[in-house]
């Protein structure tokens, strides 16, 4: 209850914060309505030469589309600002402004920043999955409706996974700065990873596959959701994903209290 109310505190004080900015509403249209474009201009010229993609077919790559839109927005708007914010405090060493605190530090460092904008890709994202779900049941099944409650609850479930699990990665790699001063090359790194996430995994060669699938959690966080979506997912792929997440949760934990050990801050 702690870390929600920490979190309810620090959303009004982003919110306030982003609105003195309302220029950057716009802009992030501008940059959402591009990334949009990007994507579905994509999938035309794909499906311009074939009617499905390693299995996939159209609608069900818009799917993919809708996730790897609907988790960016989310990363952008939670997990990104905050552990930039980190690296930046723990090489000017006014960390310990955060770490005095009352409250774990952990906690504190993972909640403080939040781009209230972002939430323009989480509901284009939605929108995305919306028209895809449309028109999955309209080319396969006219009369089936809509998704049943089961297929929405495992979305939500393996969705909010892939987000522990990129959380945990991004933690362990800015954490890294406590003992490599040059970490900004490797978070750039990892935004170009992700853009891989616009496809499903399964498309690319195997040595890929594993580097996005347990290096770098990408399909956790975009394929299998997709996969929930699309009537694809597995026990075996849900399984998975708990273990992961947990594992990369507790590594993050450890690797981050290692680095305390190493941090020298401004009172140091």
């Amino acid at each position: 209850m702690r870390f929600f109310k920490l979190a309810l505190t620090y959303l009004r004080i982003g919110i306030a914060n982003e609105f003195q900015y309302r220029i950057n509403f716009f802009i992030q249209l501008l940059q959402s309505g591009i990334g949009l474009g990007v994507g579905l201009i994509g999938l035309g010229l794909v499906f311009n030469y074939t009617s499905s993609l390693n299995g996939w077919t159209r609608p069900e790559l818009l799917a993919v589309l809708g996730v790897y839109t609907l988790m960016g927005g989310i990363i952008q708007m939670t997990i990104q600002p905050n552990m930039e914010r980190l690296i930046e405090e723990i090489h000017l060493g006014t960390l310990d402004f955060t770490l005095t605190k009352p409250a774990d530090g952990q906690v504190l460092v993972s909640v403080r920043e939040v781009r209230i904008w972002r939430t323009v890709d989480v509901i284009v994202g939605i929108v995305l999955l919306g028209f895809a779900s449309s028109e999955m049941q309209t080319t396969a099944c006219p009369a089936c409706g809509t998704f049943n409650l089961l297929q929405i609850l495992a979305f939500i479930l393996v969705l909010f996974l892939g987000g522990v699990m990129i959380y945990a990665f991004w933690l362990i790699l800015t954490s890294v700065a406590f003992w490599v001063v040059r970490v900004d090359e490797m978070v750039n790194l990892f935004e170009g990873i992700y853009a891989a996430g616009r496809w499903p995994v399964g498309i690319y060669p195997n040595w890929l596959q594993f580097g996005l699938t347990f290096i770098i959690p990408v399909a956790f966080a975009v394929t299998i959701p997709a996969e929930a979506i699309t009537g694809r997912l597995t026990l075996a792929s849900v399984a998975g994903a708990l273990g992961l997440s947990i594992l990369l949760l507790g590594l993050s934990r450890i690797i981050w209290r290692l680095g305390l050990k190493h941090y020298s801050g401004a009172s140091a």
